[in-house]
C-alpha cells in the first residue's frame, strides 16, 4: 500500500510587545527590574483552503487577535499581570501563557495553533508547543 501524502499550510505572524519584568530567584542581574521588546512568533497550520479567496485564513485576523491579547501585556510590568503573580514571567513562561490564550482565541478559525515563540533579543527565543 502505497503512503497518501495530505498536504499542510503553516502561516507565521509576528508581533511584538514593550513591558518590564524580573525574574525571581534568578540570582543575577535578571532579578532586578529590567525591560524588552519582547518578539512574539505564532505558527497556524491547517489542511483546507477558503474556497471564495484561497488562503488558510486571513493574516489580518491572525495578526489582530494576537495583537489583542498582547495589549494586555504590553507596556506593563509583567510580574504584576495576574499571570505572572506567582510564575516568573520568564520567555517560556510567556511562550505557554500566549499559546493558550491564543489557541482560544482562534477555536472559531480554520486553523489549530502549532506553537508561540516568544524572544527578548534576536538571536534566541522560547517555543512553546502541545503535542
Amino acid at each position: 500500500m502505497a503512503n497518501e501524502k495530505r498536504g499542510v499550510w503553516r502561516l507565521t505572524v509576528t508581533e511584538s510587545f514593550s513591558a518590564s519584568h524580573c525574574l525571581r530567584g534568578y540570582e543575577g542581574p535578571c532579578e532586578n527590574l529590567h525591560g524588552h521588546n519582547f518578539g512574539v512568533e505564532a505558527v497556524v497550520e491547517g489542511e483546507r483552503l477558503d474556497p471564495k479567496v484561497e488562503y488558510l485564513v486571513d493574516f489580518k485576523v491572525l495578526r489582530g487577535r494576537l495583537r489583542e491579547i498582547l495589549g494586555e501585556l504590553d507596556h506593563r510590568h509583567l510580574n504584576e499581570a495576574p499571570a505572572f503573580v506567582l510564575e516568573n514571567p520568564s520567555s517560556e513562561n510567556l511562550a505557554r501563557f500566549l499559546y493558550r490564550r491564543l489557541e482560544a482565541a482562534l477555536a472559531d478559525a480554520p486553523v489549530r495553533l502549532v506553537s508561540v515563540s516568544v524572544s527578548e533579543k534576536e538571536a534566541s527565543k522560547a517555543t512553546y508547543m502541545e503535542l
